[in-house]
């Protein structure tokens, strides 16, 4: 595979810092709940965005570089996507008030890029130092495929010990103010709600970053690919969340697919680290030639189809649950909406 031009890669980054700050200056300058159609062209935008970027790499590399990219993409997508299930969750359980979601949604991917491209560093240089590395990866992500499929996400939208300490330590109001991490009542200060929402939110962008690391790792060793993929799939993942709505919590088998994906991957870094093989322990410290090594095309399919078939599942199973309740789905998912949001106060309002 030839290496990248240097001028692509520095001109890539570039531009891809230009589009994040503009993203981030857009909720600083219009903070607000985007419609159902606004979220959908930027989400839209931010995936044909991705797919140029995909040809570009064909273009200019190869056929490698851009079956890598893709793959690498899909992955962190769909880890992406369940990153933003949990904070769902979070949001949820700590009340977040719909007109400040994207405020929390734009630091947590921003806290997820700069702990990424921290493990992404870290990552690049064990792998070109130490090939033992993928025997670790691997194992890690197949644990984690396993906690994945069996687990309960909820719990990672829960108090943990750092946020029941913060509870116990700090004086923290029960009401939000904007997005100030901290307010002034009566003339003495105090913490916000929105300090606990945040410390949830980095804590599940660390928790996530340790696990998409080794998953995209096990696709490509290019520090420039893994950089990119990562970043275009955090590109639009707020839109995403105001997009899908109540649609998450309805793709029930999502879990499923994405513990496939890391599963997978996992076994293909242990074939990987097995083929490379240095450990003296092991086959005597010699390459285990006939341990086959999965093509990125292979794993490229793999990726694709184990999340049309989740997708597909959950959202039969949710149009088959809506039927027997006598809805449809479309019906059942609320969508981030102004309008929606005032129906919903001047509800409240009534019921009081």
């Amino acid at each position: 595979m030839t290496a990248l031009p240097v001028w692509f890669e520095v001109g890539s980054l570039v531009v891809l810092t230009l589009i994040l700050v503009a993203d981030l200056l857009l909720v600083i300058k219009r903070p607000h709940v985007p419609s159902f159609r606004e979220s959908t062209l930027w989400v839209v935008f931010y995936i044909v965005l991705a797919l140029v970027f995909a040809g570009l790499m064909f273009v200019i590399g190869d056929a490698e570089h851009g079956a890598q990219f893709l793959a690498g993409w899909l992955t962190e997508y769909s880890l992406s996507i369940d990153n933003l299930f949990v904070f769902v969750i979070i949001m949820a359980r700590f009340a977040v008030p719909r007109k400040y979601q994207q405020e929390v949604l734009m630091v947590g991917i921003i806290l997820a890029l700069i702990l990424r491209g921290i493990f992404i560093l870290l990552g690049a240089q064990l792998i070109e130092n130490f090939s033992w590395v993928f025997y670790i990866f691997g194992a890690f992500l197949l644990w984690t495929a396993y906690n994945q499929a069996f687990g309960d996400h909820e719990e990672e939208g829960g108090d943990t010990f750092l946020i029941r300490m913060l509870r116990r330590r700090l004086a923290i109001t029960n009401d939000y103010d904007g997005i100030k991490l901290r307010t002034t009542i009566d003339g003495r200060r105090f913490f916000t709600p929105m300090l606990i929402v945040f410390v949830a939110i980095g804590t599940t962008d660390l928790i996530f970053a340790l696990d998409s690391i080794p998953a995209i790792f096990g696709i490509t060793q290019s520090p420039f690919i893994v950089f990119t993929a990562n970043v275009f799939a955090l590109m639009g993942l707020r839109q995403l969340y105001f997009l899908l709505g109540g649609l998450l919590e309805r793709l029930e088998y999502l879990k499923y697919g994405i513990a496939f994906i890391l599963g997978f991957i996992g076994v293909k870094l242990v074939l990987h680290a097995m083929h490379e093989n240095e450990l003296p322990f092991i086959n005597g410290g010699e390459h285990i030639e006939w341990a086959p090594e999965i093509s990125t095309w292979a794993s490229l399919g793999v990726i694709v189809a184990a999340m049309v078939v989740a997708t597909v599942a959950s959202v039969a199973k949710a149009n088959l649950d809506a039927r027997r309740r006598g809805h449809t789905l479309g019906e059942e998912i609320p969508h981030f909406t102004e309008e929606g949001d005032r129906a919903e106060r001047d509800e409240s309002r009534v019921e009081r």
